[in-house]
Parts: structure tokens; sequence; C-alpha cells
């Protein structure tokens, strides 16, 4: 099965081979969505291993697992504060031109 992602860059609705600015945008939109996901993802689980696993093993004991479910609490707390603070800043300075 198709995911579609590169199919439909050429459809544009039937209209004769003409492309869709649109849907062209949304598509690429998506691609950069799932793109900053698993860059923070990759991030997070770097840190928090990093910061949590002393010994790497067959399987993590109880200390382990509270300090990776923490870590990851505080890193996704702390990553949508950022992003907020960051959203929030660009409608002021948009709204300011």
């Amino acid at each position: 099965m198709e995911s579609g992602f590169g199919s439909d860059f050429g459809s544009g609705g039937g209209g004769g081979g003409k492309l869709d600015p649109g849907l062209i945008m949304e598509q690429v939109k998506v691609q950069i969505a799932v793109a900053n996901a698993q860059e923070l993802l990759q991030r997070m689980t770097d840190k928090c291993f990093r910061k949590c696993i002393g010994k790497p093993g067959g399987s993590l004991d109880n200390s382990e697992q509270k300090c990776i479910a923490m870590c990851m609490d505080r890193y996704m707390d702390s990553w949508n504060t950022v992003s907020r603070a960051y959203n929030s800043r660009l409608q002021r300075e948009r709204a300011n031109m």
C-alpha cells in the first residue's frame, strides 16, 4: 500500500497535469511535522538514556524505569513550553509587521 506522499504531487485534481500549490504545501507541512516529531523523539531518547541508564543490560530496573518516565515527561513539558513561547513570539512579530 502506498502512502501517497510522492504520488499526488502532479495530480492537481485532474487538471491536466497542473501542480496544485495548496496540495504541495500541505504535503510539505505534513512531512516537516513528521520530521520534527522524529527529531524530538530521537533527542529525548538520547538524553534520557544517557541520564538514566548507567549500565545497559537486558532489562530496566525500577529506578531506571522511573528515571526514564520522569525524564521524558520533563523533556516534553519543556519542549511544549518553549514551543508555546516561540509561537507566541512569532504571532506578536507578525502582528507588528
